[in-house]
C-alpha cells in the first residue's frame, strides 16, 4: 500500500470523496531567509519587510491570503525576526490570527514546517515571504480539494529569449540547425504551495534543512499525488535587487490590482 492509500483510503476508488466544500484558512509564510542577493539592503531590513511603496511585501502577501479566506498565519522567522514580530504583532490590525515559528538556525524553504507539524490543518497553504503576485489563491485551494492530492504547486509561465544565434551541430562539426535568437518557454514554482499535513509529515525532521523542491520529491518517491496549479497573473520573486526596483515601480503604478480593493 502507498502513502496514497494509506493517507486517503478509498481514494483511488473516488478522487472526489476527500473533496467537499471546506476551505483552507491556515497558511505558513517562510519569513526566515537572509536575504543575501538584496545585500545591503538586507543588513538592515528582513527580506519580507522590504517595502514596497507604503507597505512591506509580506503585508500585501498576508492581505492577498485574508481575502482567499485564511484566518491564522504562521510565520517562520530567523533573520531579524523581531523586527517582523514588532511589525505585525498578533495580526489583529489586519484581521488575522498571527503566531510565529522561531528557528535556531536557517531550515530552508520546507526544513521549518516539522517544528510546527502538529499545529497544523490536515490542509494548508504555504508561501515565500518575498513575493508579489495577484495569484488568485482560492481558485488554487478549490482544485487542490476538488482533486484530493496531497500537495499542488503553483507554477509561472516564463519566457527566456537568446539574443544569439543558435547553432547545434553533429559529431563531424556539420551544420544540423541555426535558429536565429530563439525563445524558449518554461514553468517555474512561484513559491506557493497547499499541503497535506500527513503527506508532508513522514517526509521532514525537526532541526533538519530542507527545501521545498526536495521535500516535494520526497513526497513523489512515496506516491503522493502531486499536482501543480496554473494561474495567468502577475508574479515577481523580489530576491534580487532589479527585482525589488521592478516590484515598486509595478506596486506604485497599479495598486489596486494588488490589494485587490
Amino acid at each position: 500500500m502507498d502513502v496514497r492509500e494509506q493517507l486517503h483510503p478509498g481514494l483511488a476508488e473516488s478522487p472526489s470523496a476527500t473533496a467537499g466544500a471546506r476551505a483552507v484558512t491556515q497558511g505558513v509564510i517562510m519569513a526566515g531567509g537572509k536575504g543575501t542577493r538584496l545585500y545591503p539592503y538586507s543588513a538592515l531590513f528582513p527580506k519580507p519587510l522590504m517595502p514596497l511603496g507604503d507597505m512591506p511585501v509580506l503585508e500585501l502577501l498576508l492581505r492577498r491570503m485574508k481575502k482567499a479566506g485564511i484566518t491564522e498565519v504562521i510565520l517562520a522567522i530567523n533573520h531579524l525576526g523581531h523586527l517582523i514580530k514588532s511589525f505585525f504583532g498578533n495580526g489583529s490590525q489586519l484581521g488575522l490570527s498571527i503566531r510565529y515559528s522561531n528557528e535556531d538556525q536557517p531550515l530552508g524553504t520546507a526544513g521549518a514546517l516539522a517544528n510546527m507539524i502538529d499545529g497544523l490543518d490536515d490542509t494548508f497553504l504555504v508561501s515565500n515571504g518575498d513575493l508579489l503576485t495577484t495569484m488568485d489563491l482560492v481558485s488554487m485551494t478549490r482544485q487542490h480539494l476538488e482533486i484530493g492530492c496531497d500537495a499542488s504547486i503553483g507554477v509561472f509561465q516564463r519566457e527566456n529569449k537568446i539574443d544569439f544565434g543558435l547553432i547545434e551541430f553533429d559529431s563531424d562539426k556539420r551544420l544540423c540547425t541555426y535558429r536565429e535568437k530563439p525563445t524558449s518557454t518554461y514553468y517555474v514554482s512561484m513559491g506557493v504551495y497547499v499541503l497535506q499535513r500527513e503527506a508532508v509529515r513522514p517526509c521532514i525532521k525537526q532541526g533538519e534543512y530542507l527545501d521545498m523542491p526536495t521535500l516535494l520529491l520526497k513526497m513523489r518517491a512515496a506516491n503522493a499525488d502531486i499536482r501543480c496549479y496554473h494561474d495567468d497573473c502577475v508574479w515577481l520573486d523580489i530576491g534580487r535587487p532589479d527585482d525589488f526596483a521592478l516590484a515598486q515601480s509595478m506596486f506604485e503604478r497599479n495598486r489596486e490590482l494588488f490589494l485587490g480593493d
